[in-house]
């Protein structure tokens, strides 16, 4: 009776694997008639929109809550992701430039927005990846922006002073750092390479567990992996990924300081978007000179109840002392109270810019 019960368990599995099949391909087929329906357009970036795909994976989300015994939101986000991915690609996949090389967290926040059914191109700066999508040589692009415990990434935020490159999204990744090393035990590590960003996040864990290791600042953590797997007295601080392109083991992991270490990622285009239902605004925007500058700039925000969720200073470089903000807000460029306070602003500011607005990260992504 068990047996049979087994086999009856496992036919139910290959027809629900049947079904799933024949859906997938639907969706494959209607993914193309949209593609048929918008004609011929430019390139990849006019068929893959971040907007649509927010309320898409939204909706997932909101669908996922009606059964509390399947899978988790972070799995059935993955789930859908790499669906969608698959569909787009059906004719030539969407080329993605991130701050590389491959292995990177920045590589894994493509995979995390796009699935893998991507071209993903490995760039050397974050200035490369500006310049790849300005170009057209690439669809969008991946670099980082800010991490929660070390901070902003300042030369991502210098690059909009001169460029016309647009947000088209956010990606948050929860980073989880470990030490990789072909060695055995602790004590036979007497140096350790990492990103030194990477080495700041792992501060006190490298001071109690490593105190006489040499800490070696490098240019990624992809690239201290790649040093290191050839050594026998080294290891590198880098996440899964690059533990799994690099062949090194992982001897310790989630090593990080804070447990809620998470780094955030702007994704780049070339257009602004329309509006998603749930958005945020970031605007670059200097002020004239004068007593109250900074208050009559973010005044508009406040008397139209506009929430501002982050300010960054950072110099102009047009004169000394001269500096720049970058502005977070809830909501879309077109929403009547977030363009009210913009236009108001304009009468108050020398310099309004408008980078972006995008939909705001997903919750239930989650790093492994």
């Amino acid at each position: 009776m068990a047996d049979k019960s087994l086999e009856d368990i496992r036919r139910s599995i290959d027809e629900v694997d049947t079904q799933i099949q024949t859906l997938i391909n639907q969706r494959a087929k209607w993914a193309m008639k949209v593609r048929e329906a918008k004609g011929e357009l430019g390139d990849g970036s006019d068929y893959y929109r971040p907007d649509r795909e927010a309320q898409v994976l939204r909706a997932v989300v909101e669908r996922n809550k009606a059964d509390s015994d399947g899978l988790s939101d972070a799995v059935m986000l993955r789930v859908f992701r790499e669906i969608m991915s698959a569909c787009l690609a059906q004719q030539e996949p969407l080329r993605v430039a991130y701050l590389g090389p491959e292995g990177t967290f920045t590589q894994q926040a493509v995979y995390r927005q796009f699935g893998h059914s991507v071209s993903a191109i490995a760039e050397p700066s974050i200035e490369d990846v500006f310049v790849q999508i300005g170009s057209g040589e690439v669809d969008f692009g991946v670099v980082p922006v800010e991490n929660s415990t070390q901070g902003i990434v300042s030369h991502t935020l210098d690059m909009f002073l001169h460029s016309e490159i647009k947000i088209a999204a956010e990606v948050e990744l929860r980073i989880h750092q470990h030490l990789l090393t072909q060695v055995k035990s602790l004590g036979q590590v007497q140096r350790v390479y990492a990103h030194q960003q990477s080495l700041a996040q792992c501060k006190h864990w490298l001071a109690s567990n490593l105190p006489d290791a040499e800490l070696i600042a490098v240019s990624s953590n992809a690239e201290a992996a790649r040093r290191v797997r050839q050594m026998d007295d080294a290891a590198a601080i880098a996440g899964r990924h690059a533990s799994e392109v690099y062949g090194l083991p992982i001897l310790f992991g989630n090593i990080e300081d804070h447990v809620d270490n998470t780094t955030r990622f702007l994704v780049l285009g070339r257009n602004l978007l329309p509006a998603s239902g749930d958005d945020k605004t970031t605007v670059l925007i200097a002020g004239n000179d004068g007593p109250g500058a900074l208050f009559k700039m973010l005044e508009p925000f406040s008397k139209h109840n506009v929430n501002m969720s982050r300010i960054e200073s950072r110099p102009s470089r047009q004169g000394r002392w001269d500096y720049v903000f970058f502005i977070d807000l809830d909501g879309h460029y077109e929403d009547p109270a977030l363009a009210a306070a913009l236009s108001a602003l304009g009468s108050e500011a020398r310099l309004v810019k408008i980078l972006g607005s995008y939909p705001r990260a997903i919750e239930g992504g989650g790093d492994k």
